[in-house]
């Protein structure tokens, strides 16, 4: 997902931002950027589960 290098990254994030944004704001981008990617590697390096397999370990109903 990463495009660029991370200031490139971190500046298009606070570009983003609104004018009255907070550090929390700004904290709360960088830590759903973070999760996203590590998913995203977590996918591409195959440590995945399927959904059914997710369902049967917790007990849900389909």
């Amino acid at each position: 997902m990463q495009t660029g290098s991370i200031k490139q990254e971190a500046s298009r994030l606070l570009d983003n931002l609104p004018e009255k944004a907070t550090w929390d704001d700004l904290m709360y981008q960088i830590y759903v950027r973070q999760t996203i990617e590590a998913g995203i590697k977590d996918s591409d390096e195959g440590r995945t589960v399927e959904v059914q397999e997710v369902r049967k370990r917790f007990g849900l109903i389909k």
